[in-house]
């Protein structure tokens, strides 16, 4: 058998199979895919999925939180697993790939180490991390962070929707609540392949970003509470109006992130208006501020100037404010030595590659709590992502599953 060198590759036809596959399961509206976790889209992908695993000879496990656990035997029964994937559901009005590139394509790692007859000292383990997303229940990375105790699971099963229904009861709906104790697993180490969802890549002519931090982040909610009144027969100076301190909330966040400069950012993605009719001024608006750093002072400094000026902007309007914390973690700085090792491999099979630092959360930052941890990630055009026009080329996605691929190899322990 052949080192695990420049000759091998993985089936890019069939990752690109399996990732159109999953795309016609929860189809969006505009190309794209809205399989929110938990839903009953999520359940036929998540089932889909389980099939193609049974098929390529793997365990699958689930645990309480709904994560799929796919195994494939190691040659050493106490060496513990190297894990690989990210996760498969998606945004509202999500694309393809988010997510999905990454659990498809550690997929496609164990298909093409059965093919080539591969044999590992450690088991490889691909991954389906439940509820990544966040954007049906707050905060994102829930399953994952129940994994590495940043939560507790009666936390988790206590996230609500929009809609009220629980994260536990809706688990349980779908039927994929598993037995297994969230965390009871111990990892070798963990790799994730996920799409840049940034410009950089694309821009640099560069085919492999090998991901060394990651970037910090705070989700803050906000509850401005104003008074309902008719929008035309309520004089402008007798109006106590939430959306007028939304809005002004909103312009400041702009000028903090722009002050803050380099390596910040912050915006606001979510609203609800209540009671939202056109003629009736907002009695209550719930907005969430997202803002971001690799720098933890500056991103505290951030959060601490934001709540402190929209306590501000409120008061002098006479509008209640509420903020919570819904969303947050640390800057990651990922595992020095497997950062070398998706560099090395990139090397090795000739393809262009830069340093970079993912600009979104990822399920690999709470994994790098608990094991060695890495990314690796492939260009988007245009830098576009949460969008159902996101796109990746077909190149792009199997150059970074062999990326993927001669990584998890290497690090699983390649037995002769």
């Amino acid at each position: 058998m052949a080192a695990p060198g420049e000759n091998m590759r993985v089936n890019s036809d069939r990752l690109w199979d399996a990732l159109m596959d999953m795309a016609r399961i929860g189809p969006g509206i505009a190309g794209g895919n809205n399989r929110q976790t938990l839903t009953d889209a999520d359940a036929e992908g998540r089932s889909l999925f389980q099939s193609w695993c049974e098929a390529a000879g793997l365990t699958m496990g689930v645990d309480k939180m709904g994560t799929m656990f796919a195994t494939r035997a190691g040659e050493d029964p106490d060496a513990l697993p190297v894990y690989v994937g990210s996760h498969l559901d998606t945004q509202p009005t999500g694309g393809k790939f988010d997510g999905v590139l990454g659990v498809l394509a550690a997929l496609e790692v164990v298909r093409t180490m059965n093919d080539l007859n591969i044999r590992t000292k450690h088991p490889v383990v691909v991954t389906n991390w439940a509820n990544e997303e966040g954007a049906r229940f707050a905060p994102a990375m829930l399953a994952s962070g129940v994994f590495a105790g940043v939560h507790t699971l009666d936390y988790a099963y206590s996230r609500k929707d929009p809609e009220g229904k629980t994260y536990g009861d809706e688990l349980q709906r779908i039927g994929w609540l598993g037995e297994e104790e969230v965390g009871a697993r111990k990892m070798h180490a963990y790799l994730e392949y996920h799409i840049e969802q940034g410009p950089i890549l694309e821009a640099e002519n560069k085919t492999i970003g090998v991901v060394t931090h990651c970037q910090g982040l705070w989700w803050l909610e906000f509850t401005l509470t104003g008074r309902e009144a008719h929008t035309g027969s309520t004089p402008m100076t007798m109006r106590v109006n939430a959306g007028l301190a939304l809005s002004r909330i909103v312009e400041m966040v702009q000028t903090v992130a722009m002050e803050s400069q380099p390596d910040a950012v912050g915006g606001v993605g979510q609203v609800f208006f209540s009671p939202n009719s056109r003629n009736v001024l907002p009695g209550k608006v719930v907005f969430t501020v997202d803002i971001r750093s690799p720098d933890l002072a500056k991103l505290n400094a951030m959060r601490a100037r934001i709540e402190a000026e929209a306590a501000e902007i409120c008061s002098a309007i006479g509008v209640g404010c509420s903020v919570e914390a819904v969303g947050h973690f640390d800057p990651v700085t990922f595992d020095p030595g497997l950062v070398d090792t998706v560099r090395r491999s990139a090397e090795k099979l000739g393809l262009s590659h830069r340093d970079i630092i993912s600009g979104a959360g990822h399920d690999a930052c709470w994994a790098a709590k608990v094991a060695p941890a890495t990314m690796i990630m492939c260009p988007c055009v245009g830098g576009l992502s949460h969008n159902e026009a996101e796109e990746i080329s077909k190149d792009w996605a199997s150059a970074g599953c062999d990326v993927l691929f001669h990584a998890v190899v290497e690090t699983a322990g390649l037995v002769e």
